[in-house]
């Protein structure tokens, strides 16, 4: 599965510098430690477990699983019988035991400039317990869920570690979701109370009778609060996310095998050392924002900016402000971010020195080589690696991703699985395939932080992953393995369409349209066709002063067309100044599939970042009369 050693043309590798000190520093140590990981996954998690506090240790097999439906009913479990609090791992034993209580957990930054306050361990773990005795005191006990809807501020840190310090199972809901949305998930995960800011208050509004203040409640906590011990298959969190029913799925994970999943995937994918400073711009409504602002980072002491504000104010220079300010060393965001970026050039970035950083993250969707290129080159100077991270909201974190100075990268290559983690290529019959292929992604067993159910329906989640093969865990991804053993994430494979009986990424034919120098963006989606089965339909973004005519659209098209094939050529390019957004930056391809085929029916719109790109992108619609 692993080639015995890495190619060595048509890649880039890390500098001799950082291959010095990091934690993994060569393709060949990569590899034995990954067989162990895999041969012998109690010894390998056991160390990692060395690390943290156990109040009892565990008993019975390390990690016991079932993954095929045809043999009963499907189960992960790690650790069984040890029992410990990750509230206290992440802050108490910073404090106590590694002696970090002055040491900075968070730079907050508001939108506006010198909007900004710094929290330190100490602070930060005495928020925490005045905060859960707070929850205490309004009956809030082991096992309850509580809904928590806030933005990007240090309290929403406290909330949810709160939580998790009295075994409470928190539930936080993306700050752009509806009033509606927000309303589903707390019935949903039978919530027992919402922890809101005042900013929301058309959302919620304010009643007196039964809506209580924080400020006024923690003011007179304690600051001591004894942790609950938890059993490691105690639920940690309910954490929402799309279904393909429409209605949303409760992703549960568990105490310590996330816990342990987490801390083990910051500290080796972003090769992180104490003296970093690190800062990933996702939101904690999200999964990346649970394993990758709060628990991967506190779980190693790190120092984390916390960001509220948008990316291009006061100006399109502002992330690289914050970078030398900050002096931050490892960056971690999305590829619609770099993509906006990159609308502006190269000016803005070069305006500051960026010196400090030494490891580029990207997450959320596979991004196209183009992007990584500008990131790699303008962003980091061809000096920082890339790491290219895939997982998703069930697997808790990173599953295939570069090791800085151990994997030499590919541009838009996930590259190769994290320790643990069996990935498998599998044809539409579920027959395994070998060398070079494409097919569906699906892993052949489980490692510590997989999600455990879907809360309140386990039948849907066997349903969801494990029934349309048997025997693996079925990410619902297309994937592509190259000669050299390289893993392409190609998209959802309901992103991939069915043009003349050939199968199609979205994700590829976006790529070769981004590549054009007029184009800043692009979405492909599928569109009915009476013999085709299917046609492309294409939406572009342009870069700023470039106009929209016949003569680009011929020029795209045979772009793709040399890029891809015959085939992949375009039906339908569409100008589309922007593109539907939810407020985390990822594209709707649903509404964009609708607008394709002119349905206005477009369903629930709310989580739209703005909503006037609807009717903007029915006025420009090609004519699609065949």
């Amino acid at each position: 599965m692993i080639p015995d050693k890495a190619p060595g043309e048509d890649v880039l590798h890390a500098s001799g510098d950082l291959k010095k000190e990091a934690h993994i520093p060569s393709f060949e140590k990569y590899k034995e430690l990954y067989i162990r990981s895999v041969e012998s996954p109690e010894e390998f998690w056991g160390d990692v477990a060395k690390d943290f506090f156990w109040k009892t240790k565990y008993t019975g097999k390390f990690l016991d699983y079932n993954f095929d439906v045809t043999k009963g009913e499907i189960f992960v479990k790690c650790m069984e019988g040890a029992t410990t609090n990750i509230c206290y791992n992440v802050l108490d034993r910073n404090i106590y035991e590694r002696k970090l209580g002055d040491k900075v957990a968070f730079y907050w930054l508001g939108n506006e400039p010198g909007d900004e306050k710094t929290v330190t361990y100490r602070e930060l773990l005495q928020q925490v317990c005045k905060f859960a005795n707070v929850l205490k005191s309004q009956g809030v006990k082991k096992g309850d869920r509580v809904s928590i809807y806030m933005p990007m501020v240090v309290e929403l840190v406290v909330a949810m570690l709160a939580c998790a310090r009295i075994g409470a199972v928190h539930s936080i809901v993306f700050a752009g979701f509806s009033a509606e949305s927000l309303c589903e998930r707390i019935m949903d995960s039978q919530c027992c109370i919402l922890i809101t800011a005042v900013i929301y208050s058309k959302c919620v509004p304010w009643n007196p009778e039964i809506d209580l203040c924080w400020h006024s409640l923690i003011g007179g906590a304690s600051e001591e609060c004894e942790p609950v011990w938890c059993d490691s298959e105690d639920p940690l969190f309910i954490l929402y996310t799309s279904g393909s029913t429409g209605k949303p799925k409760g992703v549960l994970h568990t105490v310590s095998g996330y816990m342990l999943y987490t801390a083990a995937t910051f500290k080796m994918v972003f090769d992180y050392h104490s003296d970093d400073v690190y800062w990933c711009t996702a939101d904690i409504g999200w999964i990346t924002g649970h394993s990758y602002i709060t628990y991967g980072p506190l779980a190693n002491g790190a120092t984390s900016v916390l960001f509220e504000g948008l990316p291009t104010y006061p100006d399109v220079s502002r992330m690289w402000e914050i970078v030398d300010k900050y002096h931050i060393s490892k960056f971690y965001t999305a590829p619609t971010a770099i993509r906006l970026l990159m609308k502006y050039g190269s000016e803005p970035v070069q305006k500051y020195k960026r010196s400090s950083l030494k490891i580029l993250g990207t997450v959320g969707e596979p991004i196209n080589p183009e992007a990584w290129q500008w990131y790699y080159s303008v962003v980091g100077e061809k000096r920082c690696p890339v790491v290219d991270t895939f997982w998703q909201t069930e697997t808790g974190g990173h599953v295939m991703t570069p090791l800085p100075a151990a994997t030499p990268m590919k541009p838009g290559s996930a590259t190769f699985p994290f320790f643990g983690v069996v990935p498998a290529i599998l044809n539409e019959s579920g027959e395994e395939l070998e060398g070079p292929s494409e097919g569906y992604l699906v892993f052949k067993q489980p490692w510590p932080g997989v999600m455990r159910t879907v809360y309140g329906n386990h039948e849907r989640f066997e349903t969801t992953y494990f029934k349309k093969f048997p025997g693996y865990y079925v990410t619902g991804d297309g994937c592509r393995r190259d000669k050299d053993g390289y893993y392409w994430i190609t998209g959802r494979i309901d992103d991939m369409l069915n043009v003349s009986g050939h199968l199609l990424s979205t994700a590829e034919v976006e790529s070769a349209l981004v590549e054009h120098e007029a184009v800043a963006e692009a979405a492909v989606v599928g569109r009915p066709h009476p013999v085709k089965g299917e046609s492309l339909y294409c939406f572009v973004t342009l870069n700023d002063g470039i106009n929209y005519n016949q003569k680009l659209e011929g020029e795209l098209k045979k772009q793709v067309r040399e890029k891809i094939g015959a085939i992949a050529t375009p039906d339908f390019i569409q100008n589309a100044p922007s593109l539907p957004k939810t407020r985390s930056g990822k594209i709707m391809r649903r509404v964009l599939r609708k607008i394709a085929c002119n349905e206005r029916d477009l369903g629930d719109v709310s989580t739209l970042a703005d909503s006037s790109v609807i009717e903007q992108l029915f006025e420009n619609r090609c004519c699609t009369a065949v």
